[in-house]
């Protein structure tokens, strides 16, 4: 009986989810039409008056007359003539007041560590191995974990970590954060030119350490901002958290006229090393380096000449409110020795799924053509509606609409299933590979470097659009979607991560990459208990 109330539930849930799916793409597309309708209205208007004219003047004595008869008949029709005006200037208003502001993104900075902060795999095992109280267990784990992250041989760690014992002091996360954050800002304005005073937004990421006073406001000081600075301060928003920014700065953007908005994206590695034996934690050591960038956006119709990329969507997605396992999956918790850490569920990968489902559900008809938005609403009926067995989902094929993908370097696995799931090649995916080869997890900033090596390697060209999409703790997935307004040929050293590896990329990195490394104790043997794979 309970099994059958649980059908009836499952179905109403899905025809639930079918009406909010069908009502969204119908909002999308009538949003799209609105925009559209108000677009050309200038041109509408212009011909209805010019049809107007004709038929009160189909036959004048000549032009220097018209105007004369243009007032008599005004004078005639008062009413008619006033009401005309109005309306002409309540649609001028509409179309001025409902075209949102564009926004521009002038240029970008990623910060690369020097030579002194890079760490091969193996080196890492080993430093982790006498810095922490790790069990033999745990060490091989996390080697057997490096072997299939698919991240590379030069990766970096804060100094920090570096150091035996390890740092894990406020001090010393500050000169982590800082020493990013600066670096990438210095960069970008060097780059641009534009002043800080200039800047009148600033918003900064950083999801696992707040200090106080915020990220935002070390930035003011360091720059000397002006007094009335919209600064915003984002923490706790796991990977996806640089598009949450985006969008955020986007919005603040359609309020302040004639300005720049920074958009800065790090994460703090200092003291969010995992030093206890809980496996779900000792996933982070494997993946996450550090790292970070910044961004210059601006809405000024001047600087469209000079930008390289024109903000076209931003879509976000929250689904912590659908299951409590989409709430929980990524988690910063304690171990049951006090150890901190976060933590990433077994269920990591199909809560990603759903939500990146919900995203390009409400992504699709922003982008992809009429045909591909009719399959999926058509696969979505037979599934949910007519309980067709054997129905498979369609995923619509997002390479018709878009020609670069940077996909967040959450981990192999994560990278993996988005190919195989969104139908892409090797040399879209090419991007966001070497990115975690290279850089490792760098949380919400990846989605840079991967932007950053598409300009490297000369493929941005000018009319690309370029789809970034990234995964969060809570549950969240953002997609931002951009076009180029222009060709991308000349890369700056001060400001692309890749120009000294660049030449050598991209590289095979294979499933699994063994590797040696000897520590004090020699590790257990492996373990088939909980050796699922993890991924950020």
């Amino acid at each position: 009986m309970a099994s059958h109330h649980q059908h009836h539930r499952s179905i109403a849930m899905d025809r639930a989810e079918l009406f909010r799916t069908v009502r969204r793409a119908t909002l999308n597309h009538a949003r799209q039409l609105y925009h559209r309708l108000l677009s050309r209205l200038p041109h509408l208007l212009a011909v209805t008056l010019l049809v107007a004219a004709a038929q009160l003047f189909s036959a004048p004595p000549s032009l220097a007359s018209a105007p004369r008869a243009l007032l008599l008949w005004a004078r005639a029709n008062a009413f008619l003539a006033a009401a005309a005006c109005l309306g002409f200037l309540a649609a001028a208003y509409a179309y001025v007041s409902s075209r949102p502001r564009p926004v521009y993104l002038v240029d970008m900075a990623g910060y690369k560590p020097g030579r002194a902060h890079e760490a091969t795999r193996a080196e890492s095992v080993r430093h982790f191995a006498v810095a922490g109280r790790f069990t033999d267990e745990s060490v091989a784990f996390q080697a057997r974990m490096l072997e299939r992250a698919g991240v590379g041989e030069a990766t970096h760690f804060p100094a920090s970590l570096l150091t035996n014992p390890v740092d894990m002091s406020l001090r010393a996360a500050r000169e982590e954060s800082e020493a990013v954050i600066f670096g990438a800002v210095d960069g970008l304005l060097a780059a641009t030119g534009v002043r800080a005073e200039d800047i009148g937004v600033v918003i900064v990421n950083s999801s696992l350490f707040c200090p106080t006073p915020s990220f935002t406001s070390v930035v003011v000081s360091r720059y000397g901002m002006r007094h009335d600075v919209v600064s915003h301060n984002l923490s706790g928003m796991g990977c996806s958290a640089g598009i949450i920014a985006i969008d955020l700065a986007k919005r603040l953007l359609q309020v302040h006229r004639d300005t720049y908005a920074l958009v800065v994206s790090t994460e703090n590695i200092t003291l969010n090393a995992y030093l206890g034996n809980h496996r779900p934690m000792l996933v982070t050591n494997t993946l996450f380096r550090m790292g970070g960038a910044a961004v210059l956006l601006s809405n000024r119709r001047a600087d469209r000449h000079v930008a390289k990329y024109q903000l076209v969507h931003t879509v976000r997605t929250h689904r912590g409110g659908a299951s409590d396992r989409s709430y929980g999956c990524v988690t910063q918790e304690e171990d049951g020795e006090g150890n901190v850490g976060v933590s990433l569920s077994k269920e990591l990968m199909s809560v990603a799924g759903e939500a990146l489902r919900t995203n390009i559900t409400t992504l699709g008809p922003l982008v992809l053509p009429l045909s591909e938005q009719l399959r999926f609403l058509a696969a979505v009926l037979l599934r949910r509606v007519l309980q067709r067995a054997g129905a498979k989902p369609y995923v619509p094929d997002f390479k018709l609409a878009l020609e670069h993908f940077c996909i967040h370097a959450g981990g192999r696995g994560v990278l993996d299933e988005l190919e195989r799931s969104l139908g892409l090649s090797a040399w879209h995916m090419e991007p966001s590979r070497m990115t975690l080869y290279r850089f490792g997890n760098t949380s919400s900033s990846s989605l840079w470097y991967e932007l950053a090596y598409c300009e490297a390697k000369g493929r941005i060209k000018k009319g690309d659009r370029v789809w970034q999409i990234a995964f969060g703790s809570g549950f969240k997935c953002n997609s931002a979607v951009w076009k180029a307004l222009r060709t991308v040929e000349e890369v700056r050293e001060t400001t692309n991560p890749w120009l000294a590896d660049i030449d050598q990329l991209p590289v095979h990195v294979p499933k699994v990459a063994p590797f040696t490394y000897d520590v004090d104790k020699a590790p257990a043997p492996p373990s088939s208990k909980d050796d699922g794979h993890h991924d950020a």
